[in-house]
This record gives structure tokens, C-alpha cells and sequence, in this order.
């Protein structure tokens, strides 16, 4: 069982993506207006769902998670941290139309799959894989479910970048956030998180952080990230 922030607990089923620093990182950088209404996209366990909830109080989270036992889990999860009323979960493909969600969502986030094939996307199956998550049908449901003006979160790989500005563009989302995430201070990029916003003009902010300064020790940003007092 895992810790999360204010006294949330998360469980995992069997063969789920194991808490990691893209989803705690996705959820720092996630900024939700008041009572907000949010969206995730590929939510698996309800990780990052449960992250917002204990983040913020005001907001609901719907997941939506094509497996079964994750679903099931994330519906558990909320039930044990007492938030079944603030966060659900729906078992269906995001690939396929919902047009009864369409307008709904102040805000949209998503941990997608990375990998298109090759011996990465072998691990953890479909949290790895994009076969049955590819991330330009991730663009296209983010853009029915949010208002206009909303934002959509989402954490991916480097290398993709310009492949995600440009879904983003094609699907009326506009990069107005990125953040470039490094491991140590001095290391290449190991991860990016976006923001887009629905409608928005052109108009990028440029942000870096790192985990760890070139001595080894944790940055001031990484306790952030888990909510580690200075000593």
C-alpha cells in the first residue's frame, strides 16, 4: 500500500504500473480551478485521481480505464479513503466516442502509455503500451470533454514533443505550459509535462526542475514533489 499526501492510501492490482514520479510530478504540475471537475484519461488504479483529491478538497475526478481489475481497484481506493462521492470511475474505451461527456471537464489529465512497440512497451502491458490507448485518441477525448477554456495535464516522454504540440494543435488545445523535468541537475531531460489549454492563443511558458543537484542531494523541487519538510 502506498502513502499518499493527507493521509490517502492507494492500492494496486496485480500487473499495475507501480506509483512513480511521472504520475507525483503530473499532479504537483496540475493547477485546478475551484471546484474543479477533472477528467482522467487512462486512470488505471485511480492514482492520480486520488493525488488530486487529497490535493484539493473542492474538486471531483472521473476516471475513465478500459481494465477491469483497474477499474474495480480505483472504485475500491475511493471507497477506502472515504471520497466515492468525489471520485468514480467508468470501465469503457476512451478510443470510442462519449458524447454525453462532451462540455463537462474544467480540466483533463493523463499519464498515457509511451510506447508504440519494442521491448519497453513488453512491461506492464497496456500501461506501457499505446495499442489500446494511442495518444492522439487521448488528444481528441481531451478536447470533446472540456469546456472551452479548460486545461488538459498531461506527462510523456522528450522525444515526443513536437508530435504532442502538434496533436494539441490539431484538436484546438494550445501548449501554454511546459515543464522540463530532469533526473540530476546536469542530466539530459527524462520527462516533460505539458499543459493545454481549449481555445486558448498562442503563448508558451518555459519551465526546468531537476530531482537531484549535482551532488546527489534532493532539490528543494523533489520535496515538493513529496512533501518533505527541510530539516
Amino acid at each position: 500500500m502506498e502513502i499518499l499526501q493527507n493521509g490517502f492510501t492507494l492500492e494496486l492490482c496485480p500487473g499495475a504500473f507501480p506509483l512513480s514520479t511521472d504520475s507525483i510530478a503530473l499532479a504537483h504540475f496540475v493547477k485546478l480551478p475551484k471546484n474543479a471537475r477533472v477528467l482522467d484519461l487512462g486512470s488505471g488504479c485511480g492514482t492520480l485521481g486520488l493525488m488530486l483529491c487529497a490535493k484539493d478538497p473542492g474538486c471531483t475526478v472521473t476516471g475513465l480505464e478500459l481494465d477491469p481489475a483497474a477499474h474495480e481497484t480505483a472504485m475500491q481506493n475511493a471507497a477506502r479513503n472515504e471520497v466515492s462521492h468525489r471520485l468514480t470511475s467508468l470501465c469503457r474505451d476512451l478510443t470510442l466516442p462519449f458524447p454525453e461527456e462532451a462540455g463537462r471537464y474544467s480540466v483533463c489529465v493523463s499519464n498515457p502509455p509511451y510506447f508504440s512497440g519494442g521491448p519497453q512497451s513488453q512491461t506492464h502491458g497496456t500501461a506501457r503500451r499505446e495499442d489500446s490507448c494511442p495518444i492522439g485518441s487521448v488528444f481528441r477525448a481531451a478536447a470533446q470533454a472540456l469546456k472551452y477554456g479548460g486545461d488538459f495535464f498531461l506527462v510523456h516522454r522528450p522525444e515526443r514533443l513536437a508530435e504532442l504540440c502538434s496533436l494539441g494543435s490539431e484538436n484546438g488545445l494550445q501548449a501554454k505550459r511546459l515543464l522540463l523535468l530532469r533526473h540530476q541537475a546536469d542530466g539530459p531531460i527524462s520527462l516533460i509535462l505539458l499543459q493545454f489549454r481549449k481555445g486558448a492563443k498562442p503563448g508558451l511558458s518555459l519551465f526546468e526542475e531537476s530531482l537531484y543537484g549535482n551532488d546527489g542531494s534532493p532539490t528543494p523541487y523533489y520535496r515538493s514533489l513529496y512533501h518533505i519538510q527541510e530539516a
